[in-house]
């Protein structure tokens, strides 16, 4: 098998989600919710079955799931950076190939690509849209879900640094888009999760791996202090806020 080639970045990326991938699927509420909602938007611009479908980074497969069960689609391929991620998504999809999905070698001709909760991670998000593009049929569809720079905004306020490098706001996404492709819908709205403290807040970001630029490391001091400083400026109630900004974008082709 060819060894996959990574940027430190990706790296640190892929170890994170690897590391949370057995508890991910459970705990990856707000993921699995967005990924419903971008084949609900979805549905509306689809109204025969689709031939050639092309999903990247499917992780656990909240969105290849929700495919699979509401959209018909006739083959499907599937791509994670983390290759454990094949083992997830094998009953559900035809082939699945790992690595970066700004190198990978991806079919043409596609009917449809998709991918939720994923370009967050591709720092040129522009050079991506026109990748994605030249790989589409005409008339094909890119339904797309990222975040804005709305998210983790607490963390952002107490000063985290694992910030993935592309938030965009959904004002932001026509400027990216090329030209070969007309934006159909494009949508933003938080969701806020709440938690009992900071240990559980931490625990959620570790299982779900959505953390992947951090390299924090937590003493008892440190971890006390970090939950004074949320309390006081984001506690309600006894809970802990943190919010998901997520942005869903579907666009076809000319």
């Amino acid at each position: 098998m060819k060894s996959i080639v990574l940027d430190p970045d990706q790296r640190r990326v892929r170890q994170s989600f690897r590391r949370g991938l057995a508890s991910y699927h459970d705990n990856a509420e707000a993921q699995a919710r967005i990924a419903q909602e971008l084949v609900s938007a979805l549905e509306t611009h689809i109204t025969t079955p689709v031939k050639r479908t092309f999903e990247f980074g499917c992780g656990t497969g909240h969105l290849t799931e929700a495919l699979r069960g509401r959209i018909v689609i006739d083959w499907m391929l599937a791509n994670d950076l983390v290759p454990e991620c094949g083992d997830a998504v094998r009953e559900t999809v035809d082939a699945f190939v790992a690595g970066p999905i700004e190198t990978l070698s991806i079919p043409t001709v596609l009917d449809l690509i998709c991918s939720a909760s994923t370009v967050q991670w591709i720092p040129d998000q522009t050079q991506l849209l026109q990748r994605l593009s030249d790989h589409l049929a005409p008339g094909g569809l890119l339904a797309l879900s990222g975040f804005g720079t709305g998210q983790f905004r607490e963390l952002q306020a107490l000063g985290s640094s694992a910030a993935a490098p592309g938030y965009c706001n959904a004002e932001d996404w026509a400027a990216k888009v090329p030209a070969s492709l007309d934006i159909l819908h494009l949508a933003q709205a938080p969701i806020v999760m709440w938690f009992d403290g900071a240990l559980p807040l931490l625990k959620h970001l570790r299982k779900t791996g959505v953390n992947g630029q951090s390299r924090e490391q937590w003493s008892r001091a440190k971890l006390t202090d970090f939950e004074r400083r949320y309390v006081e400026q984001f506690g309600q109630d006894g809970k802990l806020p943190l919010t998901y900004d997520p942005v869903w974008m579907i666009a076809r082709k000319g």
